[in-house]
């Protein structure tokens, strides 16, 4: 085999093995939301939050699994507190990060930035 043939038999494989490896590892949908908490079910372990103006509006289902992390930011340059799941209230403005195929979806993080009485605590 001649030198020519060798090298482009490597370039031509060469990115087909990446493509390969990532195309085998299957990853989960990931997204996040910010808005209102419009009702929760403590036993099921699930939250609607409502985001979105007008046509916009949506309402997303989110299961919480123990291990998800629930935070209060605290404003300023503290790190934010972890909080229960029982501290959560109707009407808290929160940011959930979450994944999955189909609702409910399973939440990963959530952080209470607010609540609809008192309104968005402000960041510097």
């Amino acid at each position: 085999m001649n030198r020519t043939t060798l090298l482009c038999a490597l370039f031509l494989a060469a990115p087909a093995a990446p493509a390969a490896l990532t195309a085998q590892q299957p990853t989960v949908p990931h997204d996040s939301v910010r808005g209102a908490i419009r009702a929760i079910d403590m036993r099921a372990r699930t939250l609607d939050v409502s985001a979105g103006v007008g046509y916009a509006l949506r309402v997303v289902r989110l299961q919480l699994p123990a291990s998800a992390t629930i935070t209060d930011r605290a404003g300023g340059e503290a790190p934010p507190d972890t909080i229960a799941l029982a501290q959560l209230k109707l009407g808290d403005v929160v940011h959930a990060q979450f994944g999955g195929y189909a609702a409910p979806f399973v939440v990963y993080t959530i952080e209470r930035v607010g609540s609809m009485a008192a309104g968005l605590k402000s960041t510097p």
